[in-house]
């Protein structure tokens, strides 16, 4: 059997060990999140600029307060168990497959994996903060300068790795000047400050955790696109991350799905986006990144541009952001609104591994 097929098997295996792990966390995770009431116990009455948030609790007020927060828990979890069980079964064990299975790599998935775990439990902690009306944020949770603070070390860590550690310092420009191949750009140290930008730009649009099944239908795509990327490059073990992922939100979304027993929460929103970031920077395809994330920059835009609107204009432009809630107000049914920004997700994945292809 050639490498190409068996990494092939390889990864597929592990996304499927890891959506079977994930299902069963999640059966018993939804019992136990409900037994102790894992939910926000007063629904946010505040936008982010402090205003009411009127047209939200039109239509999640009940929602806010009896569905629990934390299945993130789910995505982050099966992973490590998924890798524990692969260590342990390579230690007791002479089968030469076990071992390969293993997707443990230190240029390709310590930093990726870093920033899953230890963004989640700083996610964890914040939903903790929130359910129990703690912290100084709208809402609960951490402080808003605490959470960029630790998302900042967060960027900086991966950052300072992949420059220092692996001598990454150049991005791929995809098309311009050189079309249809692109061009790479040394950038030097200033690797690392991109590095914490981008980690920054994705923790925001952590917005897109607002309908039931968006979530995770929009990272699917978006993790999907980061495996087919990395297999192109011959990264069999980042690619078997980046699926490994796919399989738990499947899982995950079976429990999301319209009505929801669960909501992702900041502990599976914010892993997500620092995994993100950092799969992004070890392909190179941080410039077609906003295409293949596409959905996420448009959320987060229209809360950027409402507050900038309400700031300079002293009027919104949409009825209420992120962008489907609006549509929410204009009559869109939720399920709709997920599904349609599903479609929208998976064409701008397609759109942008075509792009990141041509090099």
């Amino acid at each position: 059997m050639d490498i190409l097929t068996f990494s092939a098997i390889k990864i597929l295996v592990l996304a499927f060990a890891a959506a079977v792990i994930s299902i069963i966390i999640a059966h018993y995770l939804v019992s136990f999140l409900y037994k102790i009431e894992f939910w926000k116990k007063k629904a946010r009455e505040k936008t982010i600029d402090g205003k009411e948030a009127s047209v939200f609790l039109s239509f999640h007020r009940e929602k806010e307060t009896n569905t629990p927060r934390g299945g993130g828990i789910v995505i982050w979890l099966s992973m490590v168990i998924l890798l524990l069980i692969l260590l342990i079964l390579g230690k007791i064990t002479d089968v030469w497959w076990i071992e390969k299975l293993n997707f443990l790599s230190r240029e390709q998935t310590w930093i990726p994996l870093f920033a899953l775990i230890t963004a989640s439990i700083i996610g964890l902690v914040d939903d903790i903060l929130v359910v129990y009306g703690k912290g100084k944020y709208i809402g609960g949770g951490l402080k808003f300068k605490t959470r960029l603070m630790l998302v900042t070390i967060i960027g900086i860590i991966g950052g300072y790795w992949l420059y220092y550690k692996l001598g990454w310092s150049s991005i791929y420009i995809p098309l311009i000047f050189n079309f249809p191949y692109g061009f790479y750009l040394d950038i030097g140290i200033w690797f690392i400050v991109l590095y914490v930008i981008v980690s920054l730009a994705s923790w925001a649009s952590g917005v897109v955790d607002g309908l039931d099944g968006l979530a995770g239908g929009v990272f699917g795509s978006i993790f999907g696109a980061l495996a087919f990327i990395s297999f192109s490059q011959g990264m069999y073990d980042l690619a078997a991350f980046c699926l490994i992922i796919c399989g738990t939100l499947f899982s995950f979304l079976w429990f999301n799905i319209p009505p929801a027993k669960f909501y992702m929460g900041e502990t599976g929103i914010l892993g997500l986006t620092m995994a993100m970031t950092a799969v992004a920077f070890i392909t190179n395809s941080i410039v077609v990144l906003p295409i293949i994330a596409g959905v996420l920059v448009i959320e987060t835009g229209s809360v950027i541009i409402q507050l900038i609107s309400k700031k300079t204009r002293g009027k919104k432009i949409w009825q209420s952001t992120p962008i489907h809630h609006h549509l929410e107000a204009k009559g869109w049914k939720p399920h709709q609104i997920t599904m349609r920004f599903w479609i929208i997700s998976v064409l701008l994945a397609i759109l942008g591994v075509s792009i990141q292809l041509l090099r």
